[in-house]
């Protein structure tokens, strides 16, 4: 099978217009979409943008090959671009880089072993050769380019008589095809201008090939890490001396890194060096590359991924419950212990599905501060991350018997992950331990010292500067029973949408409650401030791509929002949190206006609700439910606007990344 197979006249544009990385990027996954290689051109074109934020996928002299492994991928193909003008600020391993010819492939996620994939690894390896790559910029049409594919050069290279020593390399990207192939082959040249035989492990979309042998790794003098992500069986190496580098620097800096791993080496690799993360170092413990911020951004962007199927789990089995007793006319009323022992079978298994559900979302915080940590310490990160969760959480205030004690909530878990990991890792990498007590670092002394740091932390630091803050909240809410109507409504919204099933959340509901059971004050606010964040939001997931004609939200969140909505309809607002962890500085106020202006848009036209029945089915309870609905929908839509609009803004000023 040839490579021109893989692709057709139609899937290759010259001169194409488009003047930045997006829009090429955009034009190509629509041309793979048009010609039936992808499901979903909107789904394959943000995998391809995730995996332009790990490295460059510019390399040099005017090439770039973009690329992304998704479950859109009908069917392994690659697309080309001949650019009009070059892009001058693509970003590349040779920073003077001016993109023109651009290779976007596409590979179905999952596949491995495959023909396909091997001709893509192949199309890596002979982009390498100068000579092919003139070839293909010297074609004039479709045609000669589908020509100059598989027009390869047959000479073989001249093999030096011996070699003075031997350097093993472990190459992977997060896609597994272009950059692993490619790294490989710029070391392998690279030591044969050296006199160095390198041995390269491929760790890519078809497994390990060319897996380094037991007998190989004991002739090696060193081994260079080029990889994006944690290399598989780090430990194998166990003694030798090693380099780690992102996957793209071979490209530019073979010599050089062969030279440093025989020379001047990064480190020995020990017998737990595979508890740390090369995703995240650039070799030395650090992320130089993209700096401090935006490696707690990536962390609390993992922890949020690994929390976001908990909260999805929890809405729906507390929505199936409460769906489920709609029938019978008793939705707020299954949670009361005396269902658990029903005559009616079908109310006990209703009751309790509704507790599970509870259940599950006390380990939202827990799941979120754990990969949290793991994302910046990896396994060593996970007890500790945690545990700090569980503080945030409030469950030790059970245990230890404090009743009205105030969790630290959502600002508790993002600082006690982003401690837990840290920690663990500040102590994986200066903890240094003979070989026989190795096994003694990550299953004892790691553990100890983080989780005791993280208790220390909570409770001089966390609990009383957060607990305290919510705790002031609380009061500020309580003092404010005597204001009048549209200072309370916009008083007790602001505080239900503050932290979305919180402290404060619970602290307002509690007073909205016991002033409507007085009959001096209905609960239109609290219950319009339950349901409009998580419709919001969810809605702007929806509307982004409509509104500026681009996505502003990365995969996650948009099926996030997805089930944002559908929990925000039967009044779980918890669907919004990952929203509000991932960007709190833009999520929260906007959460915050949005709630005051939809209470007090209903409350001023007459909308009345005296039960505490935010979901939907409690609507027909409410008198004036057009102006109850016109205020949610005033509130929904202000949310979801002012989201994308300012994330829009803020994306085209390089300020936060999708």
């Amino acid at each position: 099978m040839e490579l021109k197979q893989m692709t057709q006249p139609s899937l290759i544009r010259f001169g194409m217009s488009e003047t930045t990385k997006e829009d090429v990027i955009w034009k190509l996954t629509e041309t793979l979409y048009e010609q039936g290689c992808l499901s979903s051109k909107e789904a394959y074109y943000e995998t391809v943008l995730e995996r332009e934020k790990v490295s460059p996928t510019g390399l040099e002299a005017g090439l770039a090959i973009p690329h992304g492994k998704s479950n859109a991928v009908k069917k392994a193909s690659f697309a080309v671009a001949r650019l009009e003008k070059p892009i001058t600020d693509w970003e590349s391993i040779d920073p003077a880089n001016q993109v023109e010819l651009v290779f976007l492939l596409a590979i179905p996620e999952g596949e491995s072993g495959s023909t396909h994939l091997n001709l893509l690894s192949e199309l890596s390896t002979r982009l390498m050769d100068k000579t092919y790559y003139q070839n293909l910029m010297n074609a004039e049409n479709p045609d000669q380019f589908l020509a100059a594919l598989d027009a390869t050069n047959e000479e073989v290279a001249e093999e030096p008589g011996e070699y003075s020593k031997t350097v093993l390399a472990i190459t992977a990207c997060a896609a597994g095809i272009a950059h692993t192939y490619m790294a490989a082959e710029a070391l392998e040249q690279a030591g044969k201008k050296r006199g160095v035989r390198v041995l390269s492990e491929k760790q890519g979309a078809n497994g390990l090939e060319d897996e380094h042998s037991p007998d190989i790794i004991d002739q090696a003098d060193a081994v260079i890490f080029a990889t994006d992500i944690s290399p598989k069986g780090k430990e194998r190496f166990q003694g030798l001396p090693y380099v780690q580098v992102r996957v793209a620097e071979p490209l530019a800096k073979g010599e050089e890194l062969i030279d440093r791993a025989l020379n001047d080496p990064d480190g020995i690799v020990e017998a737990g060096d595979e508890e740390e993360s090369s995703s995240s170092s650039n070799g030395n413990g650090s992320n130089k590359k993209n700096g401090f911020l935006a490696e707690m951004a990536q962390a609390i962007l993992t922890g949020i991924s690994y929390m976001i199927p908990v909260i999805v789990a929890a809405g729906l089995m507390m929505g199936i419950a409460k769906l489920g007793a709609i029938p019978f006319g008793l939705v707020n009323e299954i949670n009361d212990i005396s269902y658990a022992t029903h005559d009616n079978e079908l109310f006990v298994i209703l009751h309790h599905l509704d507790k599970f559900g509870f259940m599950i979302f006390q380990f939202m915080y827990p799941i979120f501060a754990a990969f949290t940590a793991y994302a910046l310490a990896d396994r060593v990160g996970i007890v500790a991350g945690f545990i700090g969760g569980l503080f945030a959480a409030g469950i030790h205030y059970r245990f230890w018997g404090i009743e009205d004690g105030i969790p630290s909530g959502f600002f508790g878990a993002l600082i006690l992950g982003l401690a837990a990991g840290y920690i663990a890792r500040f102590l994986n990498q200066k903890i240094k331990l003979g070989k026989n007590f190795q096994a003694m670092k990550p299953m004892l002394i790691i553990p100890a010292i983080s989780v005791l740091s993280i208790f220390f932390l909570n409770f001089y630091i966390v609990d009383p500067v957060f607990g305290g803050l919510n705790e002031l909240l609380r009061n500020t809410i309580e003092a404010s029973q005597e204001s009048g109507d549209i200072i309370l409504s916009t008083i007790i919204a602001a505080a239900t949408a503050f932290d979305l099933g919180g402290p404060i959340n619970k602290a307002a509901g509690a007073i909205a409650i016991g002033l409507a059971a007085d009959q001096i004050f209905p609960l239109t606010a609290r219950v319009l401030a339950i349901v409009i964040p998580p419709i919001g939001l969810g809605l702007a997931t929806v509307l982004d791509r409509f509104l500026v004609g681009r996505r502003v939200f990365d995969a996650n969140l948009r099926v996030t929002g997805n089930t944002s909505i559908l929990l925000g309809l039967i009044a779980i607002s918890e669907g919004a949190i990952p929203f509000m962890l991932r960007n709190p500085l833009i999520t929260i106020p906007i959460n915050i206006l949005g709630a005051i202006i939809g209470a007090v848009t209903a409350v001023l036209l007459g909308a009345v609700q005296w039960y505490p029945l935010p979901a939907f089915w409690g609507w027909p309870l409410v008198d004036n439910i057009f102006a109850y609905l016109i205020g949610l929908i005033a509130g929904a839509m202000f949310i979801a606007l002012a989201n994308i609009f300012i994330r829009y803004a803020l994306i085209k000023r390089g300020r936060i990344k999708i």
